[in-house]
């Protein structure tokens, strides 16, 4: 069994994370850790989890117990911690911030998209895994980076409120969110930047604008992306580009009909659908946040990393109805 401690374990992805945990067959959580709730049973914060754990949250790690180590806490905070901690070389880390994205002098973090990293992914120590827009928009991008055919490219991009994180704030509580949507950091999102690498990582010539404008939307989690560009392809050949590039992809699935959330809401799954209209090519790809777009793409690479069968601990149903 593949030993577990979860850092910031209060907030929705590590709630998340430790649903998925919780009934994975490999992996056994050893601790969560959580200075404010210290001592409280888990299930007091994630009352979901009542009757499933009695674990309850610690104030210290205890590295020696562990496998691996998930960073769970906002961003800026992973960084902190391994700076202030000596963490055994035998624990592997999977941090769910931004901290160690981006490629950057002494960033030794591979960034954990399966999809583009996979093999890098399994020799790995370290892992950064990938922000949920970022997810959603790479996937829908990264076949057309692969030939050489990204141009310009148009993004509007819709997530649940989950994505804002727990702790409330102006346009996150209910009453402000509900029956309501909005645009927010317009064509400067913090997830732009990684998104930029992997396409560079694939196509290095690549020097077009990306123009991305999030929103925030009146649902609880998942996010549909609306990506288009000027394409040469017919839409035959879009959707065969797009088959053989994800032809070894465990969680990510071309659609041949028009794609909804519901179809991906508590999954770890990518749906994308492709059409085309005279000269641009439209691409809709769903994830839900909190699991493809965090925790479940954490277990994802957890799997990759101590040799497991990709879709380990993964098999979730979507919330179809």
């Amino acid at each position: 069994m593949i030993k577990v401690g979860i850092i910031g374990g209060a907030g929705y992805t590590a709630g998340e994370l430790i649903r998925i945990l919780l009934g994975h067959p490999q992996a056994e959580i050893s601790w969560v850790l959580s200075s404010s709730h210290a001592g409280q049973p888990v299930y007091k914060v994630h009352t979901d989890l009542l009757g499933d754990t009695n674990l309850a949250f610690d104030e210290k790690p205890d590295f020696s117990s562990i496998d691996v180590l998930y960073f769970c806490m906002g961003h800026g905070k992973s960084a902190e911690f391994i700076e202030n901690n000596e963490i055994p070389s035998k624990v592997k880390i999977i941090d769910l911030s931004h901290d160690f994205r981006l490629n950057a002098a002494g960033n030794d973090f591979v960034y954990g998209l399966p999809e583009l990293n996979r093999d890098e992914i399994r020799k790995a120590q370290k892992v950064a895994n990938p922000g949920c827009f970022a997810t959603a928009i790479q996937l829908a991008l990264l076949p057309l980076a692969s030939e050489g055919l990204l141009k310009e490219t148009h993004i509007h991009a819709i997530t649940g409120s989950t994505g804002a994180g727990q702790a409330p704030t102006g346009t996150t509580h209910f009453s402000w969110r509900n029956s309501n949507i909005s645009v927010y950091k317009a064509f400067s999102h913090q997830h732009l930047g990684e998104i930029r690498q992997s396409i560079k990582q694939l196509m290095p010539v690549f020097n077009l604008p990306l123009n991305f404008v999030p929103l925030r939307g009146d649902f609880t989690r998942g996010i549909l992306a609306s990506v288009y560009l000027d394409c040469d392809l017919d839409q035959s050949s879009a959707a065969e580009l797009f088959d053989r590039f994800y032809a070894d992809a465990a969680f990510t699935i071309r659609s041949n009909q028009n794609i909804d959330l519901k179809q991906v809401v508590n999954t770890n799954k990518c749906l994308l659908h492709l059409a085309k209209y005279d000269g641009k090519l439209h691409i809709t790809s769903i994830i839900d946040n909190l699991t493809k777009g965090a925790s479940g793409q954490a277990v994802q690479n957890m799997n990759l990393m101590f040799g497991l069968d990709e879709k380990c601990g993964l098999y979730l149903k979507p919330s179809g109805f």
